[in-house]
């Protein structure tokens, strides 16, 4: 089964229309937060640090952002959108084109290179406050994905229902457990093979 074409849109959390200085304070602020983040580790960085590095008001800060897992959300938001854009448009097997199994493998491989590369930034951003992953927007859109992608693969299952189960496998708590006790690589492959057996058919 090829491509499924998929009804996805890109989905952007930085508004289309910002004014000059306001922009340049955005991204003095992430660039200060990203390096602070880098050199002291997340728990370690206040948002007066991230204010006072950036040289904007604190009101400013906290206005734009709210809070760190604002931050967050925000320096993540060139990633994802690079990560959906390879979905919507890239080369197969991530973009348009391979099987939806391969499509879907390829997904969770590019998925778990993004967790664990800014696994920190992750965890603050799904766990601000209950049920903060759920209202992220690219979590519609990788849920969207999946399932999609598991409808072609299983016709007949309830894709929505086993797109959320594969997604709570690369939450970034469980990411984090994983990775302490487990070792990287190892949770790789067992997450891989969680998705392998969710694309297999039903004999």
């Amino acid at each position: 089964m090829a491509d499924t074409g998929e009804p996805l849109e890109l989905l952007r959390s930085r508004p289309a229309q910002e004014r000059a200085d306001a922009a340049r304070n955005r991204e003095k602020v992430l660039a200060a937060a990203a390096a602070l983040f880098a050199e002291k580790g997340i728990e370690d960085v206040s948002m007066d640090a991230v204010a006072a590095a950036a040289g904007v008001g604190k009101g400013t800060l906290f206005r734009r952002f709210g809070d760190k897992s604002g931050l967050a959300v925000a320096l993540l938001d060139e990633r994802e959108r690079d990560l959906q854009e390879r979905v919507l448009s890239g080369p197969a097997p991530l973009g348009p084109g391979a099987p939806a199994p391969e499509r879907l493998t390829a997904f969770v491989e590019a998925y778990l290179d993004y967790l664990f590369d800014h696994l920190g930034l992750v965890r603050m951003s799904e766990t601000a406050s209950p049920g903060a992953r759920y209202r992220i927007g690219a979590y519609r859109f990788w849920h969207r994905h999946a399932a999609i992608l598991l409808a072609a693969a299983r016709p007949g299952c309830d894709a929505e229902v086993l797109s959320h189960v594969l997604l709570a496998a690369v939450g970034a708590e469980v990411a984090g457990v994983l990775q302490e006790e487990c070792g990287r690589e190892r949770a790789r492959r067992g997450i891989l093979e969680l998705a392998g057996a969710l694309v297999r058919p039903e004999r």
